[in-house]
């Protein structure tokens, strides 16, 4: 499956658009990874706890985005994009969607 972020794919033509197609997960923080980043607080750095647990959301939404469009029949997603919000403390929403196509 392609996945871009553009509208159009270089050297290829859209012969269909599917429609609009998401997936989406929430994470919560750890009791363990917050202390471990309060730490981290007072000398600096990267929060590694934290940013580790939002690379694994982000390729959770992806894939079920990707799952979604292959469902649909779709080659490709165009325009995707991925959005991160707060829903309650401590919990994360990771959205990532886009247009499902089939190409010529």
């Amino acid at each position: 499956m392609i996945v871009v972020t553009t509208d159009s794919l270089p050297g290829r033509e859209i012969a269909q658009t599917l429609g609009l197609v998401r997936g989406s997960t929430v994470r919560a923080k750890h009791i363990g990874s917050d202390i471990v980043a309060s730490l981290r607080n007072l000398v600096g750095g990267e929060v590694r706890e934290y940013a580790a647990l939002l690379a694994g959301a982000r390729e959770q939404a992806l894939d079920r985005m990707i799952a979604e469009a292959r469902t649909m029949g779709a080659d490709a997603v165009v325009g995707a994009r991925l959005e991160t919000s707060t829903i309650a403390q401590g919990a994360s929403e990771i959205l990532a969607y886009g247009t499902a196509v089939r190409l010529k």
